[in-house]
């Protein structure tokens, strides 16, 4: 019996071992892999205003993830959408929801240590209340001190559990000096994302975007948003960044699975406003999801 655990912050259900559970359902042990040695992918949809756009295509990538992490994905993608769509009618239709699939390791090779058996992947399926975040608030920026990974040093093909560290603490030291996020750069001190989403800038009536080069996921909401600008006549230039050309940009947006797509609004000591190129991304998006 999957037991529920105390630090539930809102009305979640989770489909684990081939059952519904209402709660935050414990779903590892101290001797679990995922929980221990950090052998986990997962992914992100979101149903709100009663539409779930893309959702075929996070359950798409979870498989994705975990092929390349080399775990087994053992889910058909079509599972993965009927389940999806199983938990989100437990919830009110104008419920704005954060639809997460998760594959873990279970158990190490030979008995425990580091490397994993692929065999032991297990996978569960979580759905909770999540508001989706006000586009009034904005976005205050900085430049991390820390960098994203190449491929030679961690799992950035994947949307890996393993990576979220590195993030949470440039977030937890961008938040130190004030800011709600920041800017991290690869190793070559090219611009990559913000710690938790793809970033675009405008200069001169062109969109600029860092250049998909194995630091980070070429995100699903970023890959939308650059079509429909595309298709609505803008220039998209995906390209190598760097911090300054951020410094200089007209305007700055962000586009993520959670909040979609949000203004920044300040960038260090700069104050910037929501433009014209933000304005329209974040009016496509919301067309296209309701279309």
């Amino acid at each position: 019996m999957a037991r529920v655990t105390t630090n539930e912050t809102s009305r979640t259900w989770t489909f684990f071992e081939e059952a519904w559970h209402e709660g935050n359902v414990g779903i590892m042990g101290p001797r679990t892999h995922g929980a221990w040695l950090g052998s986990t992918v997962f992914d992100g949809a979101r149903m709100f205003e009663g539409v779930t756009p893309d959702l075929e295509h996070h359950c798409e990538r979870i498989n994705r993830s975990a092929t390349n992490f080399l775990l087994k994905p053992v889910v058909p993608v079509d599972r993965w959408i009927a389940l999806a769509r199983e938990g989100i009618a437990k919830f009110d239709r104008e419920a704005a929801l954060y639809v997460r699939p998760m594959y873990w390791a279970d158990a190490g090779a030979a008995g425990g240590g580091v490397r994993f058996d692929p065999d032991s992947t297990r996978w569960c399926l979580c759905v909770y209340e999540a508001p989706m975040p006000d586009p009034a608030r904005g976005i205050s920026a900085t430049l991390s001190p820390f960098r994203r990974p190449t491929a030679e040093t961690a799992p950035v093909d994947a949307k890996a559990g393993c990576l979220y560290p590195n993030s949470t603490r440039a977030l937890i030291e961008a938040h130190g000096r004030g800011f709600g996020n920041c800017l991290l750069v690869d190793m070559l001190g090219h611009v990559a994302e913000l710690a938790n989403s793809n970033v675009f800038l405008a200069k001169n009536g062109i969109v600029y975007t860092p250049a998909p080069n194995g630091t980070f996921l070429n995100g699903v909401t970023r890959q939308r948003v650059i079509d429909l600008l595309r298709r609505d006549g803008v220039t998209v230039v995906e390209t190598s960044l760097t911090y300054a050309a951020f410094q200089a940009a007209d305007e700055i947006f962000s586009s993520g699975n959670f909040a979609k797509v949000m203004p920044v609004t300040k960038l260090d000591d700069r104050a910037l406003q929501p433009g014209p190129f933000y304005t329209k991304a974040r009016a496509l998006y919301w067309d296209f999801a309701h279309s």
